[in-house]
């Protein structure tokens, strides 16, 4: 079922009021690819009366108040995108689409939604009751501003978000555990503040917990932020983390350690909730979704990423401990699909963050936490990092055999770092994947070819990257198919200058014989590493000085130094669907 977000749903399913209301900067999608549709089926399955608002328009508080109040508590999301990353390019410029609006276009999502969101909430709660039932900040926005970050936008250091949106609490990460604590404690009137995952302002620091310098220092001096976000990106590990707190004028930001990651057994509950996979029709109305495009029959096979690639957000976010789910799980939602009547057959992508971290993980990180000294896979894979590819081979195999499935794709991107160091199963599972899961064309992110610049952005060198296209075209060749990969690159990430995209170009043309399209301007979002080294032009780990490209037209013409059709000719892949072009 769909949750209710209308008052004529919620008097159809005999409810007298809801126990919680989330409030989301993206359409209702029930999909469990959608934060807020995975939150509120988690808690309606644990008895709870949850209703969705979608968008509300800002204008006023007629919208976000048509459910009227919640008995325990608002949830308050951005959606699936950070807002000014859903609204802005990298170039500071407005986006036009918008993949989780009907219609398509950018017109429903306000910049910094999170904090539009709480101030209509508490507009809305003084006029109808005079008091505001607690707001919690969730989803990507709230968990990656949940202490003192740098915002690109402003080009400055910022609060807390808790702070500037001036809501209650924040439950960070993907908070099913969290949340389902959160709502017991409150419904039981007992004390909340001990909920893993979760972040609170107090007048006192909290004893046991490690100190972060305080905003006021760290928005002006560089070296202490630096310090600053060490601790932090070091405390997000359930086993090993600390509890944190930061100073903000006389009150304090306080954040618990994160939940436990789930069981299995935890994530197949979750995955097999009665997700409808469709946009509600109440949004439907107002045109459609390309999200849905994607997500809508995509099958989620694990979640975290222990890749920590500098650029990316998922390490502090999902984590870096992988958690799958069971065969059996997968194989049920797969085979759910083929009884929906969209269902062509076709399931979109298998996958997580990195397709291939399925099945396995490292026994001294489960034990004792991750290593605070050394990275899982980088800049080689550790040999406590058992890699096995043999799960997903075997997954594959079984889902292909599904009746009413026609073809899965592994559209996830793929770590061949990875596969390459898996001696024993990694060419069957490339050549699995070639012969039956790619279509024309399979994606992968080297995201450079300059082995200084990819130091920077925590990948792995181009020398991988040359021995795993010679495979993949080999197994291409020996089944009969005609398939390219498809390469995504950044410009102008910290430490990458013109010379470097140059170098890009002839690498491109010489080696991997194509002329990329797939290649964009570095963003700095919020609470990564390549961000803290946008911001600070420094190296964070050696304190050395680094070169940032900061003006948007020569960051441009970083990324036209690879593009310029002009320079390079017209000359498609036969077939292909122009996302690089051969030369």
């Amino acid at each position: 079922m769909f949750l209710p977000t209308t008052l004529a749903e919620v008097k159809r399913l005999d409810w007298d009021t809801l126990d919680v209301i989330l409030v989301t900067g993206d359409s209702y999608i029930d999909s469990p690819f959608i934060g807020a549709a995975v939150i509120g089926k988690v808690l309606l399955k644990a008895g709870y009366r949850v209703g969705v608002i979608a968008q509300p328009d800002t204008s006023g508080v007629a919208d976000i108040g048509r459910l009227g109040e919640p008995r325990l508590f608002w949830g308050v999301t951005a959606g699936s995108i950070d807002s000014m990353v859903a609204n802005t390019t990298s170039l500071k410029k407005p986006r036009k689409s918008d993949d989780y609006t009907p219609g398509g276009k950018n017109t429903r999502r306000p910049n910094r939604a999170t904090i539009v969101y709480s101030n209509l909430i508490r507009r809305f709660s003084k006029q109808a009751s005079g008091s505001t039932r607690p707001i919690v900040l969730g989803g990507i926005e709230a968990s990656l501003r949940r202490v003192a970050h740098y915002d690109f936008w402003e080009d400055a250091v910022r609060r807390s978000v808790l702070f500037d949106a001036k809501a209650d609490y924040i439950l960070y990460g993907m908070a099913e555990k969290a949340v389902l604590e959160f709502a017991a404690a409150l419904r039981d009137v007992q004390d909340v503040y001990d909920v893993r995952g979760m972040c609170y302002i107090a007048k006192e620091p909290r004893e046991g917990y490690l100190e972060l310098p305080a905003y006021e220092i760290v928005a002006k001096d560089k070296a202490a932020f630096i310090n600053m976000f060490h601790t932090f990106y070091r405390n997000n590990d359930p086993v090993s983390a600390h509890g944190l707190y930061q100073k903000y004028a006389d009150r304090f930001l306080v954040q618990n350690p994160p939940s436990f990651t789930e069981t299995q057994a935890e994530l197949d509950a979750i995955y097999a909730l009665d997700f409808e996979l469709r946009q509600h029709p109440y949004y439907e109305q107002q045109g459609k979704v390309k999200a849905l495009e994607t997500i809508g029959f995509s099958i989620s096979t694990h979640r975290g990423c222990y890749g920590e690639c500098n650029f990316c957000a998922i390490s502090v976010h999902e984590g870096t401990t992988v958690r799958w789910r069971s065969p059996e799980s997968i194989l049920a939602e797969a085979e759910r699909f083929t009884h929906h009547p969209d269902f062509k057959g076709y399931i979109h992508d298998l996958g997580g963050p990195t397709a291939n971290m399925y099945g396995f993980e490292c026994s001294r990180k489960l034990a004792k936490g991750i290593c605070t000294t050394k990275r899982c896979v980088y800049p080689e894979v550790c040999p406590l990092m058992k890699i096995n590819h043999q799960p997903q081979i075997d997954l594959l195999r079984k889902i292909r055999q599904i009746p009413g499935v026609k073809k899965v794709f592994v559209a996830s991107g793929i770590r061949y770092d990875m596969l390459l160091c898996d001696h024993e199963h990694g060419d069957a599972y490339l050549r699995e994947v070639v012969e039956q899961h790619v279509s024309g064309q399979m994606k992968v992110a080297p995201e450079h070819t300059e082995d200084s610049v990819l130091h920077y952005m925590g990948k792995p060198g181009s020398a991988a990257l040359l021995e795993f296209k010679r495979r993949f075209d080999s197994l291409s060749h020996a089944a009969g198919k005609k398939q390219f990969l498809t390469y995504y690159l950044i410009a102008a990430h910290p430490g990458c200058s013109e010379a470097d995209m140059q170098r890009v170009r002839t690498f491109a043309s010489r080696k991997l014989h194509i002329h990329p399209e797939q290649v964009q301007v570095f963003t700095p979002t919020p609470s990564t590493y390549s961000s803290l080294m946008y911001y600070t032009e420094l190296d964070p780990f050696t304190g050395r000085s680094l070169f940032v490209e900061k003006d948007a037209p020569r960051k441009e013409h970083q990324k036209e130094i690879v593009t310029d059709k002009a320079k390079t000719g017209n000359l498609y892949h036969k077939g292909h669907k122009g996302t690089q072009r051969s030369i």
